[in-house]
């Protein structure tokens, strides 16, 4: 999903919701104590399309550290949880803050939250360890790896998920069960080229 800019979010949204956002995004950078509510409001006032755009604003503005965006998850709605992961990239904390809150959303079997967590940030901070079980949750819940970014150059080369994943594969087709197409592309992503 991507983020839209502020320009692209003022031609997209109506007077009312255009006027909401600027009024909460001024709150924002104010740090007045409503930008929190305004965070968990968006969807009404902008329209859920937009709603993970605007909260990526508003996390922005307001300069939302580690303990704020960890409040914000742990206390949101599935919207509000998501919208802070597709964040992450954006903001600038502590490469490390985002990491605990990604992990918490790959122990869910929400697929939403899934599809969030393994974006940008996971691509650039995410362990190999933890992205690997990352990509088998993805299968597992039928998360298109489309949604994976950095998923050709994390995969590439690397034997241990190679090996992960002819044994994911090996379970299911014991067990008379399908094997998702997305784990026969991601294995032929993990053998080395020859020019390396």
């Amino acid at each position: 999903m991507a983020i839209l800019t502020r320009e692209e979010l003022d031609t997209r949204l109506d007077g009312a919701a255009r006027a909401w956002l600027h009024e909460a995004l001024a709150e924002a950078a104010h740090c007045a104590p409503v930008w929190e509510l305004r965070f968990a409001t968006a969807g009404r006032h902008c329209g859920q399309d937009h709603a993970d755009s605007v909260r990526t604003h508003l996390l922005r503005e307001a300069h939302a550290d580690a303990p704020t965006l960890t409040r914000l998850y742990q206390q949101g709605t599935a919207a509000e949880r998501r919208a802070v992961l597709l964040a992450l990239p954006h903001l600038a904390p502590d490469p490390a803050a985002g990491l605990p809150l990604v992990e918490d959303a790959l122990r869910t079997n929400d697929t939403r939250l899934v599809a969030a967590a393994v974006g940008l940030y996971a691509a650039e901070h995410l362990p190999a360890h933890s992205w690997r079980h990352a990509v088998l949750k993805c299968l597992f819940t039928g998360v298109p790896l489309d949604t994976a970014d950095g998923l050709e150059r994390r995969a590439h080369g690397d034997t241990e998920l190679a090996r992960m994943l002819a044994d994911y594969a090996a379970e299911r087709t014991a067990a008379g069960r399908p094997v998702p197409a997305d784990l026969h592309r991601v294995l032929a992503l993990t053998s080395p080229t020859e020019e390396s």
